[in-house]
């Protein structure tokens, strides 16, 4: 019964943490917990194992705070490798973008579980209550509060998988093309770059805002290269995405946000901490 559920029950712990390797930890404690109860005494083994996932992935939150503060400059989500057909799912494949990602990070602990329960996988509120330990007229509350709070800073989210993969690729050729014109017409006038070295590896430390400013970031980028740089195209958080390795050693991770057919997101990752686990593919549900 807990592997039916186990892809859900890692897809809500890793949108409340961020991290696909906290998010397993978080799953594997989940079970340690489960096998200590009878499950023929569990009523509703997908609320339960959702309320034991949502609390240990909490706990591991709190448990954080100090270090997402003193945080390096820019954060970003782990990136996780995920099957293309994960973005067939559109609220799904928003939940888990780097976008939807860095909006609940601006959430507080419990407004992001209550709004993941709610508005992802849809839990009823005197279920998401019993989550966070909170009676349901308040789960309401913190459910309307985080609601607004992330209505009004969610990006365009564009569903059509198969327009942003072909936006991404051309996206991707004029970059390394150099053809600074053809990349400044596939980006959003507001697009927006990310890069997360998180003090161990350069990176810029601010995000670079607007097209011409993002334009000649990535073209300055390319001119400096890395060796034997070797490129792998893949979806990750349901996203086009490429591996950029320097010779067998991952370098970075690039995806790109992809909004009314222009990019409107680019999200580099290149800290270790959260490549170390890259090359394992995620399974997402809900």
């Amino acid at each position: 019964m807990f592997a039916e559920y186990r892809s859900m029950l890692f897809t809500i712990a890793y949108e409340i943490l961020g991290s696909a390797v906290d998010a397993e930890d978080a799953v594997q404690d989940s079970y340690l917990r489960w096998n200590a109860v009878r499950a023929d005494e569990v009523e509703n083994p997908r609320s339960y194992l959702a309320r034991i996932v949502t609390r240990v992935a909490l706990n591991q939150l709190r448990s954080s705070a100090r270090r997402r503060e003193e945080y390096v400059g820019s954060w970003l989500p782990e990136p996780i490798r995920v099957d293309a057909d994960a973005a067939s799912d559109v609220v799904l494949a928003e939940s888990i973008s780097m976008a939807m990602l860095l909006v609940l990070e601006t959430l507080g602990p419990d407004e992001r579980a209550v709004f993941v329960l709610r508005e992802v996988f849809g839990f009823e509120y005197r279920e998401i209550a019993r989550c966070v330990g909170r009676t349901e007229a308040s789960a309401r509350q913190v459910a309307h509060r985080a609601r607004e709070h992330v209505q009004a800073r969610r990006r365009r989210f564009d569903p059509d998988p198969v327009l942003a993969q072909q936006v991404a690729e051309a996206f991707l050729a004029a970059t390394l093309g150099g053809d600074v014109q053809a990349l400044m017409d596939l980006l959003a006038p507001d697009v927006v770059e990310i890069s997360d070295g998180g003090g161990k590896v350069s990176a810029a430390r601010r995000p670079v805002v607007g097209r011409e400013r993002v334009a000649r970031y990535l073209s300055g980028l390319v001119r400096i290269g890395v060796p034997q740089m070797r490129l792998e195209p893949m979806a990750c958080n349901a996203m086009p995405a490429v591996a950029i390795y320097s010779g067998d050693r991952l370098d970075c991770v690039l995806l790109v946000e992809v909004a009314d057919a222009l990019v409107s997101g680019v999200y580099i990752v290149r800290n270790p901490d959260k490549l170390a686990a890259f090359a394992r593919s995620r399974e997402t549900a809900r």
